[in-house]
């Protein structure tokens, strides 16, 4: 990678589940990296670069907030991309809410 660019992971307790979310919400692509010592999957977004692996501890309880980065993605249409996340099995942590003159979230 050259300076400037974007890299984000993500961690899911089910990578399989999790590689079928992000490429039937997203179209996202991935591809196993096999020369790593675990298991791990090169993320392809269209725009920015990133990875998947298995999450390494318990996800924090619900309500409880996050406990790593979070990263947010442009996409086309907020309500289709939230329908499409809902129906692919995704959950909504909190309500839509603008953040004034940047996007909603």
């Amino acid at each position: 990678m050259t300076k400037g660019n974007v890299y984000f992971e993500i961690q899911a307790e089910n990578t399989t589940r999790a590689i079928y979310f992000y490429t039937q919400v997203f179209g996202w692509e991935f591809s196993s990296m096999l020369a790593l010592p675990i298991p791990y999957w090169r993320i392809v977004t269209g725009g920015a670069f990133g990875g998947l692996l298995q999450r390494p501890a318990p996800a924090p309880a619900l309500e409880q907030g996050t406990n790593a980065f979070v990263c947010s993605f442009e996409v086309e249409n907020f309500e289709k991309t939230a329908k499409l996340i809902i129906d692919n099995g995704g959950k909504e942590a909190m309500p839509k809410f603008a953040v004034p003159t940047v996007c909603w979230q």
